[in-house]
């Protein structure tokens, strides 16, 4: 007897492919949905490495195809290409421009995967009763509570919660993470067996083929590099290029390493400075979303997450009256960066998260 319809968002790599075949075997009845989101406007330097936006759609969506064949389980694609131009691309140029650094896989999680996709396949009239993603992540039930919670997942090495922060609470009991429970190495194992054909492919580390400033071509308006002392120092040709904590790149020579501290986006000054200048109390955050409170009605000690690449920090995060919430960390955290997301934890229950607003230092 089937548990269930279930779509999984399949990108054409080893995750997804096996996500699906474990949904498969564990008595689900499957669809496979891709997005198509690449329009090709933008001319990508050959050797670029695979993204997730760029040409190498084309050999996913066969890829996605074939393991679709081989499950014997129906397949579409759906075209989002504007939806992801105007709520991934046209909003990451946007906020760099304004001097911020978004994370564009929360975005695209939040607007697209967990968004558009079902849209889309209600207006096609495609029902299913649960949606599921090659993520590594988890979701339990809390009995006490009579909820879901979202957790992370077992190979902490591989743990992508960071990006789901953002899922409403109502969402989590339809939601299939097959991925989960699993090590990375033991994916493969089941690639090779259920799904050989994308059993060694490469992942897809990056958002852009051959770097996020393919998409700034044209878009940034020159200005000075200066030092903490408001002295110029060099020039550069847009403070998109620049994200904070940047070290890389500058096109500067000095006796000590010197790292991106802020950029002004009505100036279009980049200041550079000494890695202690990076360092930062804490933060304010915006735009929160709760998993497991409505809101946060005093100070809660958590787990705190800052970028994808961090290792979760103790803090101390307390709420403001207009529905932000102030972050201290018990040390200084380094490259506090506005429109990157942050997360917070409760041993492995992801508490909720939101948007770094600014930094305290």
């Amino acid at each position: 007897m089937k548990k269930g319809k279930v779509v999984i968002a399949m990108s054409g790599g080893v995750d997804s492919s096996v996500a699906a075949a474990l949904l498969q075997k564990d008595g689900y009845e499957v669809i496979g949905v891709t997005m198509e989101i690449f329009d090709g406007s933008t001319v990508y330097p050959e050797g670029s490495h695979h993204a997730c936006f760029g040409p190498g759609e084309e050999q996913d969506i066969k890829d996605a195809a074939e393991v679709a064949q081989k499950l014997e389980i129906p397949y579409h694609t759906i075209d989002l290409k504007q939806e992801y131009k105007t709520n991934i691309l046209d909003f990451f140029i946007k906020e760099y421009g304004q001097g911020k650094t978004p994370n564009p896989c929360v975005k695209c999680n939040h607007e697209m995967k967990f968004g558009a996709i079902g849209r889309e396949l209600a207006k096609q009239g495609i029902q299913y009763d649960y949606f599921a993603t090659g993520h590594y992540a988890r979701v339990g039930f809390n009995p006490a509570e009579q909820r879901y919670v979202l957790k992370k997942a077992i190979d902490q090495t591989k743990d992508q919660t960071y990006f789901l922060f953002n899922l409403k609470r109502e969402q989590l009991q339809n939601t299939l993470f097959p991925l989960g429970s699993l090590r990375k190495e033991e994916v493969r194992e089941i690639a090779r067996e259920f799904v050989p054909s994308v059993s060694d492919k490469k992942e897809s580390q990056d958002f852009v083929a051959g770097g996020y400033s393919q998409l700034f071509q044209n878009a940034g308006s020159s200005g000075p590099i200066l030092n903490h002392a408001g002295k110029t120092i060099g020039e550069h040709k847009g403070i998109e290029y620049f994200t904070i904590g940047q070290r890389r790149g500058l096109g500067l020579s000095s006796k000590e390493p010197l790292y991106v501290t802020s950029k002004d986006p009505l100036s279009k000054a980049v200041t550079v400075g000494p890695k202690k200048e990076l360092m930062g109390k804490g933060l304010i955050a915006t735009q929160l979303n709760w998993l497991i409170y409505q809101s946060l009605q005093q100070s809660v000690r958590f787990k705190v997450k800052i970028r994808f690449q961090h290792d979760a920090v103790d803090a101390t995060v307390s709420p403001l009256e207009n529905g932000e919430v102030q972050v201290e960390f018990d040390e200084p955290q380094f490259a506090i960066a506005p429109g990157q997301a942050v997360v917070f934890y409760k041993g492995d229950i992801v508490a909720g998260g939101g948007i770094i607003k600014k930094e305290m230092r």
